[in-house]
């Protein structure tokens, strides 16, 4: 029986890529620029860099141009990105199955909590940075969710809401979405985001959704069984 869902954020919930990104495309800058023969996103891909140095790297850059950061600024980087289509009917109909909702993202929490409040999700967690009194950013906050170990924040929520690995789907984006997959759950590839991810979840024998409509998972999480026609979340 399913238990519960959990998806990653940026790609999956949402039509954007990775909401670091995002920060950098409004800055001007970028995390391609390489590290010996290698990007520092490469470098964090590979499992090169720590998640912290990653984050760290990120936020000097952006101060290279931009030295003093406020919170509104980031939040601003976010204005006009819109939810994955069927994400708010897939996430309404779950829950009225009593099906619990949560995310676990390694991106932006200011982000990520503003798409869990609009969905209504049971639980969410994310990264995000650590701000002085008058709302500026000082630096990165300890990493709460590791890119290459999700599993760490499943396995915390299988205990703490009593579930069992086998009544657990997680679904995601990303090659390191993998680490999501806990003994005894499932896993479902949604929107690829590079060909490392297509190719990661065609090794790892996952399901791939390639359509960018949240509802073509659900014959993946109820086998046989197409999205209700008629839903109140239409």
């Amino acid at each position: 029986m399913l238990q519960a869902v959990v998806f990653d954020c940026d790609g999956v919930l949402t039509d954007n890529g990775s909401s670091w990104q995002i920060i950098h495309h409004r800055f001007g800058t970028d995390n391609d620029k390489a590290l010996s023969d290698k990007s520092t996103l490469e470098l964090f891909l590979d499992g090169e860099i720590s998640e912290s140095d990653f984050v760290e790297d990120d936020i000097r850059r952006w101060k290279e141009v931009r030295p003093e950061i406020h919170r509104d600024d980031i939040v601003r980087c976010y204005s006009g990105i819109s939810l994955m289509s069927g994400a708010r009917d897939v996430v309404g109909e779950l829950q009225t199955r009593g099906v619990f909702v949560a995310i676990i993202s390694s991106g932006v929490d200011l982000f990520v909590s503003a798409i869990a409040s609009m969905l209504k999700v049971d639980d969410w967690a994310a990264n995000g940075f650590e701000w002085d009194e008058g709302g500026w950013l000082v630096k990165g906050l300890p990493t709460r969710v590791f890119s290459h170990n999700k599993g760490l924040m499943v396995e915390k929520l299988v205990e703490i809401n009593g579930f069992t690995p086998a009544g657990v789907v997680c679904v995601g984006d990303s090659s390191t979405d993998l680490s999501m997959r806990i003994d005894g759950s499932r896993f479902i590839g949604f929107n690829p985001a590079r060909q490392r991810a297509t190719s990661a979840f065609e090794c790892a024998g996952v399901p791939i959704v390639v359509e960018k409509d949240l509802k073509e998972i659900w014959p993946h999480l109820y086998p046989g069984e197409p999205f209700p026609e008629l839903s109140e979340w239409d």
